[in-house]
């Protein structure tokens, strides 16, 4: 066997593996829409998998009707936004500086920081702080204990060292100063993994949970997550009082829980095409320059 067809067989092997662990990991998802689309019926008699049977969009009528829903979803909206931006902003003020060799006390300044990526003081001092601080059924509750990650900022970090250094001195020269310098040639050329970083505040803070059960027991502050917890848990009641014979209900919990998953996941997924393109990038620029 020559090394062309060796190379053949290597890249078709690694294709129909690629393709098959890309149809094991979405299934799930499509499931979930058949169900969500299925009739009651379908459902209850376990014909649905990857294809809706008997289509149905009442599912979706009820979320869509249920005012809470919306509020929860422009409330997530805002605060996912809130928390992306302030939290770029501090990963980057606070970045920009532990870049430079020539940084007083920087060895130390990166000793405490990397000591926060395996301690932390724990949920219950957390919650006594945030609670003490006034900070309970408030917004920032959600933003300010988890505002910079140790992780994302060491990466930056490391793709700030790795920008030329003649550009910040010929920026010098003409009498720029560090803020300058920053915005006007250090951020234009971070674009990748600034988007990158960006995506990973933005998505870890859609999918935030634990915190609101803690922090947050007012309605009108319940983010899409903690929204949908309590739908699985009603409906998981549903199901209990079913099997007891307790009433009877139109539409299987099964049902709405999918279209309430579908709900809360789409306007992230939809985000996420726009910034495909500098993801890779950012992620393997961040991790090997410097």
């Amino acid at each position: 066997m020559s090394e062309r067809q060796a190379n053949r067989i290597f890249d078709i092997a690694n294709v129909v593996l690629i393709t098959v662990a890309v149809l094991l990991c979405i299934a799930p998802f499509f499931h979930i829409i058949a169900i969500s689309l299925s009739s009651s019926r379908a459902i209850m008699s376990g014909e649905v998998t990857l294809f809706p049977v008997e289509v149905t969009f009442e599912a979706y009528k009820r979320v869509f009707s249920d005012q809470s829903m919306l509020r929860s979803l422009g409330f997530t909206v805002c605060l996912t936004v809130l928390t992306t931006v302030l939290s770029m902003i501090m990963t980057i003020l606070a970045a920009y500086p532990l870049a430079k060799s020539n940084l007083r006390w920087k060895s130390l300044i990166m000793v405490i920081v990397i000591v926060t990526m395996f301690f932390s003081g724990g949920m219950i001092p957390e919650y006594l702080l945030v609670r003490d601080l006034g900070l309970m059924n408030t917004i920032w509750s959600l933003v300010l204990p988890n505002l910079i990650s140790p992780f994302y900022m060491i990466i930056l970090i490391t793709f700030f060292k790795g920008i030329p250094d003649s550009l910040e001195e010929a920026a010098d020269v003409d009498g720029s100063n560090h803020f300058r310098t920053l915005f006007s040639i250090v951020l234009p050329l971070s674009a990748p993994v600034l988007a990158t970083l960006s995506l990973f505040y933005a998505v870890n803070r859609w999918n935030g949970f634990q915190d609101t059960l803690m922090y947050i027991t007012k309605p009108e502050l319940y983010p899409l997550q903690l929204k949908l917890y309590q739908i699985v848990s009603n409906a998981q009641a549903s199901d209990l009082l079913r099997s007891e014979g307790v009433g009877m209900f139109e539409i299987l919990p099964e049902g709405l829980k999918a279209a309430s998953v579908i709900f809360a996941t789409m306007p992230i997924l939809i985000v996420y095409p726009w910034l495909q393109r500098y993801f890779v990038n950012g992620t393997m620029v961040g991790a090997i320059k410097g």
